[in-house]
């Protein structure tokens, strides 16, 4: 069963996100663990694809960083069953390598889930190695009902990401298949840190106030003041990936020993959690809620 509700208790989520294999597995293991240490209360985990549509620059050079260094779904899986850490985890990627995985696995070939293409063998191996849920970009709600049917079967949550553009009729659709959270996209674009919180950020909340499941916002957010204003606006947490990022290119770029890297970013993990907590503990009379 997943255990993202555990995620949204009497505080705000604080979700990292980071690309697995990015710069090397060993790396990248170490860096999971310092965000989980700075406070992180689940974890998406990339899987690389090679046409990430909804990422901007600094998440590509990640993915490009990531895929040259080998990573692919059987050592994601890997990755992922070897963590030491004790949060929800949740994997992020495309859905053609959801849906291609069975029918491409050589080690699965012969075994009956995997005669043909389709979401089920992935997600199962999904869920054995420890994942709890999906967030599928490229994937709409109205075509989502595989992938919905295969995380009932083992138990994994499916997020769906609102944009500011999402239609009525599509939000009707998404709060028919969301479990788990749902990602609030802050911004029109692709992801990237920014200077400021959007101001689309509390009219997309807005739109989706009266839905039972945590909604977590994401696209922008770079500092603790940033996860407050956030909070403010009524968000049940925070998801930030590129200002994470932007921290491991740094030190790829000047050959920053792992460590050094991994205490950055437990630094900004801390930054970030504490700054949704800020806006968390004041109360509805002095903030205006």
């Amino acid at each position: 069963m997943s255990r993202l509700p555990s995620a949204f208790g009497s505080e705000p989520a604080f979700i990292p996100y980071l690309a697995v294999g990015d710069p090397d597995i060993p790396s990248s293991k170490q860096y999971v663990e310092a965000l989980v240490e700075g406070g992180a209360d689940c974890i998406e985990l990339g899987l690389p694809f090679s046409e990430p549509i909804a990422e901007g620059p600094t998440i590509q050079k990640a993915v490009v960083r990531s895929l040259s260094g080998g990573i692919t779904p059987d050592a994601y899986f890997e990755f992922v069953d070897d963590l030491d850490v004790d949060v929800p985890l949740v994997c992020m990627t495309y859905y053609n390598l959801i849906f291609r995985y069975g029918a491409e696995s050589g080690t699965a070939a012969g075994e009956g889930d995997y005669a043909a293409p389709g979401p089920r063998p992935f997600v199962k191996r999904a869920a054995e190695v420890g994942i709890d849920g999906f967030v599928v970009p490229d994937l709409p709600a109205e075509e989502a009902d595989d992938l919905r049917e295969a995380c009932d079967e083992f138990g994994l949550d499916l997020v769906f990401i609102v944009a500011p553009t999402t239609t009525d009729d599509r939000l009707e659709t998404i709060r028919e298949q969301v479990s788990g959270y749902v990602y609030v996209q802050a911004r029109l674009g692709v992801t990237g840190a920014q200077a400021d919180v959007s101001d689309q950020t509390a009219e997309s909340l807005a739109r989706i106030a009266d839905w039972d499941v945590p909604k977590a916002v994401g696209f922008g957010i770079s500092s603790g003041d940033h996860a407050a204003r956030v909070v403010e606006a009524g968000a049940d947490g925070i998801i930030v990936g590129s200002a994470l990022v932007d921290i491991v290119a740094d030190g790829v770029e000047n050959d920053r020993p792992t460590a050094e890297v991994a205490d950055a970013l437990r630094e900004k993990a801390r930054e970030l959690k504490e700054g949704a907590l800020r806006s968390a503990k004041r109360s509805p009379e002095t903030d205006g809620r």
